[in-house]
């Protein structure tokens, strides 16, 4: 299967608060399944505390939206988080289907749905 973006959509009773506790291994695991790990861990433990200071708030965080061959992006008016890849690929396939098992494991209810960007967003 190929797909240009992976999208995480929440299940209702599920908030941004329930994301806290496995979002910094999803965070980390997306940037080293995308090889895209910052050289220096000070910057990487940065990521991972301004998304973790929304996501305890239940406030839609910032995600990964930097320049390169994948983005984890947290739209605005929806309860969802998406991967989306430069290209249509596997690897996107690949990369959100180990963050679903990670969520599925952390017991954070959602749906992988596959390349259902708006127009807006493309």
């Amino acid at each position: 299967m190929k797909a240009t973006s992976g999208h995480f959509v929440l299940k209702k009773n599920v908030g941004y608060k329930d994301l806290a506790k496995v979002f910094p291994d999803v965070l980390t695991t997306f940037l080293e399944e995308t090889d895209q790990v910052p050289e220096d861990e000070d910057v990487l433990q940065m990521f991972i505390y301004l998304n973790q200071v929304q996501l305890e708030k239940n406030r839609k965080p910032e995600g990964y939206n930097r320049k390169g061959r994948m983005r984890l992006i947290f739209p605005l008016n929806r309860r969802e988080f998406y991967i989306r890849g430069t290209s249509r690929g596997s690897e996107v396939v690949r990369v959100s289907e180990k963050i679903s098992r990670m969520l599925a494991k952390a017991g954070v209810g959602h749906e992988v749905e596959w390349d259902a960007l708006s127009s807006v967003e493309e």
